[in-house]
């Protein structure tokens, strides 16, 4: 039997590779303005001449065009004694042609300029270190409609002009600029010449592309569109060796869009199954709750689910203090809700009948009083209390009753225990066991937000910091009421110490509102200052021209920017994503607009 050579290269020649499935099917390139390839015509422009001096990027406005574009740059780097030799024997030529005082007047004034320009170069390559190169720039553009085509060539012609750049149309020489714009590294020598210009080191910078901002996180949530050049934006707020935190601010008018985006957020953040809590006080978020199988925690007078704010957790418990100084610290800063600002005195008074109060339920500043021991079961590992080992509001009614200085305080408690607010007044009844929770206080009405707000951020940052493995995150809507004026330190200082430490516990913090001057009219704004330095992203809807100006006191925002946000329309919003500064706009899909406007899920 006869052994039979396989020759390799006639089985390659037989095979399917990479390079056939990224051909076209086919080439036209008998019209000298365009190329067509497949139903699409494509177009060249060399750039054949720049200004002398560049203070700017040069490429910036042509990189942030919605068009359909290819750009490439060529540098040659020319060697660096040759170049002097040249450049020496130049400046002697000329300078010879020049004394002769040529009675050609245009001649002279072209030999003195390149006369000068050469002695430029050489002295920039002598004493400062700079190194000579040639620079080719080639701008392809595309479209299926001609009409179109001609559209976009039009008007990068105008913006290069514009920026001082000359450009040529590549007529005759389409096949050549097109490879040449193509990832192959390609640039024909019978494009060479009419592309060829010189640069120093120094210039090159102001060639530089990768100025067009985007972000595309890895394991990133989609949030929209980069208006300038469409890029699509992917943000993972989790993602620790990026950002310093994953806190954001949410900013806007009423009708901007912000609401709209943290639905959207909430949905997507779902998805990964990030858990939740949400503080709303405008009944937003309920059609979410509806479609997620979220749980709805509502208080008010027509709701029989109750949180009661005496109750110490086993999770509440704050790094170097023990359960009842962490909950003391708190109850100060709701009372100073209640009471009205408390001086040091009142507040004083107001902690020893705290302390008082819990002793009466055998709850001391020793840890263990938290913990039932069945004295039966020695070997059974004890529990913690729960909310009915705690005291209620109606008995620190009638402790404060015992004392008459303490007349004032127990008025202002009373609606409390037996007015119209005496849902406070109760034992906890609820599980927070979802992955989606939204707490809603409507019914409390405008006066009373705040301390439903308090309340159930309480709740919801002593279960953010049950398991530290777990990724969760606390929207606090219309923040400005814990950290603004109508608050007090105590509780302002509550919500920074959750933004400033919620990272140990992989949460994310998010401060959602349209009242940017109510959040810094407290302590001179500082709580508001410290909440925003401690945010790694900040979205800025359609604002106020005043809040513009407050917010550009706390943060670096250019002119541009104001008149930007100033302007944006609804669903735009300018994104500060650590040192990146985007606009944005948000995009959603069908479905998800469906879920947050009527809650309700579309079968496909």
């Amino acid at each position: 039997m006869k052994n039979i050579k396989i020759n390799s290269n006639n089985i390659k020649l037989g095979s399917f590779s990479y390079k056939d499935y990224i051909s076209g099917s086919y080439i036209n390139n008998k019209n000298p303005r365009y190329l067509e390839i497949n139903n699409t015509y494509y177009s060249s422009l060399i750039i054949v001449n720049y200004y002398r001096e560049y203070n700017d990027l040069i490429l910036k406005n042509l990189l942030e065009l919605n068009i359909n574009m290819n750009i490439s740059i060529f540098y040659e780097k020319q060697d660096t004694y040759k170049a002097i030799k040249e450049l020496t024997y130049h400046i002697g030529n000329v300078g010879v042609d020049l004394k002769e005082k040529n009675n050609n007047r245009e001649d002279i004034e072209i030999a003195a300029f390149t006369y000068n320009d050469a002695k430029y170069i050489r002295k920039e390559i002598q004493l400062n270190n700079e190194e000579l190169y040639y620079i080719y720039i080639y701008i392809t553009v595309f479209s299926d409609n001609i009409k179109e085509l001609e559209y976009f060539l039009n008007k990068v012609s105008g913006i290069t002009s514009a920026l001082g750049l000359q450009t040529r149309r590549a007529n005759f020489r389409q096949e050549q600029t097109y490879l040449s714009t193509l990832p192959l590294y390609i640039n024909k020598n019978e494009i060479k010449n009419a592309a060829k210009r010189n640069v120093l080191t120094s210039g090159i910078i102001s060639t530089y592309p990768f100025i067009s901002s985007t972000i595309c996180d890895e394991n990133g949530i989609y949030v929209g569109k980069n208006i300038y050049n469409n890029s699509k934006i992917f943000i993972n707020r989790y993602n620790t060796e990026k950002y310093k935190n994953a806190n954001m601010c949410i900013f806007g008018t009423s009708g901007a869009g912000k609401s709209f985006y943290t639905k959207l957020l909430i949905m997507r953040c779902r998805l990964y199954g990030i858990e939740q809590y949400i503080i709303d006080p405008e009944r937003e978020y309920l059609n979410i709750a509806k479609a997620l199988d979220g749980v709805v925690i509502k208080l008010g007078p027509s709701s029989d689910t109750y949180v009661n704010i005496f109750d110490i957790r086993e999770n509440s418990v704050e790094e170097n203090k023990g359960y009842l100084s962490s909950k003391l610290s708190k109850l100060i800063g709701f009372f100073n809700l209640v009471f009205g600002e408390m001086n040091e005195e009142e507040k004083s008074i107001i902690e020893e009948k705290l302390i008082e109060l819990y002793k009466l339920k055998n709850i001391t500043f020793d840890d263990n009083t938290l913990y039932k021991i069945d004295k039966e079961k020695i070997n059974i590992k004890p529990v913690f209390k729960d909310s009915k080992d705690m005291p209620i509001l109606e008995d620190f009614y009638n402790l404060l009753s015992k004392d008459e200085k303490l007349k004032k305080f127990k008025i202002k408690l009373l609606p409390f225990v037996k007015g119209s607010l005496n849902f406070f007044n109760n034992y906890t009844n609820i599980k927070t066991k979802n992955k989606l929770i939204i707490a809603d206080v409507y019914e409390l009405g405008e006066e009373n937000f705040k301390y439903a707000m308090f309340l159930f951020t309480e709740l919801f940052w002593d279960n953010i910091k049950e398991n530290r493995s777990e990724k969760k995150a606390i929207y606090l809507d219309e923040i400005w009421r814990l950290i603004g004026v109508t608050s007090n330190k105590e509780v302002a200082g509550f919500i920074y110490k959750i933004f400033k430490t919620i990272r140990k516990y992989g949460g994310s913090a998010v401060a959602i509102t349209q009242d940017v001057s109510d959040l810094f009219s407290l302590d001179n704004g500082n709580y508001g200052r410290s909440i925003l330095n401690n945010t790694s992203i900040k979205s800025f809807f359609a604002l106020e021209e005043e809040n513009i100006l407050l917010l550009s006191k706390y943060m670096n925002l250019s002119e541009k920017e104001k008149i930007e946000v100033k302007s944006l329309k609804r669903g735009e919003s300018l994104m500060i994503v650590g040192e990146e500064h985007i606009l944005v706009n948000i995009d959603a899909a069908e479905y998800e607009k469906n879920i947050i406007e009527k809650g309700e899920l579309i079968n496909e």
